[in-house]
């Protein structure tokens, strides 16, 4: 890699990254260059979906401590990130969800024309081979495959029953939905996940071809900062086994890291708000304010019961169970491991204004250490209300110049009240529906929040702020859009340097109202989509190429 010269080099190799690079190297005339700080995906732990938790706190995860929060007691929420060729796609679980039509709508109402429902979901077809639904929502020959779960847990059919048993707590109907990115996303019903025959569907699975003598992958290699000349990206600087390194881009230079890790690179490369920078002593190439604003994520809040019988999912993944389990799914692809962990769930539109605000995941597992090593001591049922809304917004910044160290994340967490609203409310539904009858016959008492904690909205407040985490899902600090305060452009090139592309999660000026890898995936098609379109970008002389190609 050392002293090479690619046409595109794309930085970070997870959910958008893969998509960026395996659509460009379709292009046979073009080399491609994709790189991922963390190691391999050859991981059985990987392909077998219900093996996810086990990948938690390796080396394959970023894991690192966010602010106090200031709304929270000073409490401070842990992040987890995949740090793996695949991204988060190879270490989270698995739900295929797009978000709302509207959350796309409120994009384009906010300036980002080209970006409405009509727009994206073309994109999304592209991308999407469904092993059940075509169009008009769904694709049937893109790259990924999209499939019903081949594991199907009791308590997860008990929890689609109940939901529709409960209904509302204002006594509304809770319908049945069979397909959560069809014409509604409200209502109770099995996900469909990225996981085809019991294997799990990553995007490094799906969109790389490693013997493509126009592509190369190379893990383990970390890149420190995006390398600007006369403002424009040339190039990176890559931190390897062997040493550090420069390698060119005669083209492009398209950032995929995702919303912690893409706005860390670009204010380690001297882009991003010039006060900020002064003070590490970093070379301002472009004052960007934007860069690490707008930072988004969902809440989450465990609501636990103790099952009556032990027949939780994970509860008994030890010993001869574990052996058997892994016989099992090598052998057949069935089985616990086979299992997404979280396969079916529902989206509740708590206040009756047509769009959902309260994701409830039904798990057959507890959700108390979520993103964490699950407890097997207790077998429990899980219905963890995820807040969907995002008014609340945080920030990202440096901590030093060090690219070793982890960024300084604060979410500012429950600023705007109305996310603690919508979580109180869903914390009694998920109450609500766990005494329907479907559950209530497997149930044997609540953990979580518990009996300590009542109905009344003081209680509820209180527990969320000292249980709540978040739902992995973050978003929104390299912000598009047109305003003084967006960091890139409607085709997510950076603003004020030449050749430079921002194409994952972190664009999104807004977090969808669901999981995020099926929107970030639309993202980086439309970012490849550009690419190949536009033929911007291209050096028409490159300055500089052998100082740029030379080790450091």
């Amino acid at each position: 890699m050392n002293n090479e010269v690619f046409d595109y080099i794309v930085v970070g190799g997870g959910a958008a990254g893969c998509v960026v690079a395996g659509r460009l190297s379709e292009d046979p005339t073009k080399r491609v260059l994709l790189l991922e700080e963390g190691p391999h995906d050859r991981s059985i732990f990987i392909r077998a979906p219900g093996g996810f938790f086990k990948l938690h706190g390796t080396k394959r995860t970023f894991t690192y401590a966010g602010e106090p929060e200031p709304a929270c007691g000073g409490r401070t929420y842990p992040f987890l990130q995949g740090r793996v060729l695949g991204g988060g796609l190879s270490i989270n679980a698995m739900v295929y969800m797009r978000g709302q039509k509207e959350d796309f709508e409120d994009w384009r109402n906010m300036g980002c024309s080209g970006w409405g429902y009509e727009d994206v979901l073309p994109y999304f077809r592209m991308s999407e081979s469904n092993a059940r639904y075509s169009l008009p929502f769904h694709g049937v020959d893109g790259p990924l495959t999209i499939s019903d779960a081949d594991h199907r847990h009791e308590l997860s059919n008990a929890f689609v029953r109940a939901a529709q048993e409960a209904g509302y707590r204002d006594g509304r109907p809770i319908p049945f939905n069979p397909d959560f990115n069809g014409g509604m996303q409200e209502g109770a019903g099995f996900y469909q996940s990225f996981t085809y025959r019991g294997e799990r569907v990553s995007t490094a699975r799906a969109y790389l071809d490693r013997k493509q003598k126009n592509l190369a992958v190379q893990t383990d290699a970390m890149v420190t900062r995006i390398i600007v000349e006369n403002r424009r990206a040339v190039g990176v600087a890559v931190r390897t086994r062997s040493g550090e390194h420069r390698v060119s881009a005669r083209n492009e230079v398209i950032l995929c890291a995702g919303a912690f890790m893409s706005p860390k690179i670009l204010m380690l490369s001297g882009i991003g708000p010039a006060a900020h920078l002064a003070e590490l002593g970093i070379k301002v190439e472009a004052d960007l304010p934007g860069v690490g604003a707008n930072y988004q994520d969902h809440l989450i809040t465990p609501v636990d019961a103790i099952l009556k019988e032990p027949v939780s999912l994970m509860g008994q993944d030890r010993g001869w169970n574990a052996a058997r389990n892994g016989f099992q799914w090598l052998m057949f692809r069935t089985g616990a491991l086979a299992s997404t962990v979280v396969e079916c769930g529902g989206y509740f539109d708590i206040d009756g204004d047509g769009r959902p605000e309260i994701n409830l995941n039904a798990l057959a597992v507890s959700s108390a250490g979520w993103g964490d090593p699950l407890p097997q001591d207790v077998h429990c049922f899980s219905l963890a209300p995820l807040c969907l809304t995002c008014h609340s917004k945080g920030e990202v910044r440096l901590r030093t110049r060090d690219a070793e160290q982890p960024p300084r994340v604060l979410g500012n967490f429950f600023a705007h009240e109305q996310e603690m609203r919508n979580q109180v409310e869903g914390v009694r539904l998920a109450r609500h529906i766990m005494r329907a009858p479907s559950l209530a016959k497997y149930l044997k008492s609540e953990q979580l929040p518990g009996a300590a904690v009542s109905d009344e909205t003081k209680d509820i407040e209180e527990y969320i702020r000292a249980r709540s985490s978040t739902g992995l899902h973050a978003a929104g600090t390299c912000a598009m859009g047109v305003t003084n305060d967006a960091v890139v452009d409607l085709q997510l090139n950076v603003r004020g340097i030449e050749g430079l592309r921002v194409a994952d999660a972190s664009v999104m000026p807004k977090v969808v109202r669901g999981n995020t890898a099926a929107a970030t995936i639309m993202i980086a098609e439309r970012a490849a989509d550009f690419i190949r379109r536009s033929g911007s970008g291209k050096i028409e002389k490159l300055q500089s190429v052998a100082s740029v190609a030379t080790a450091i």
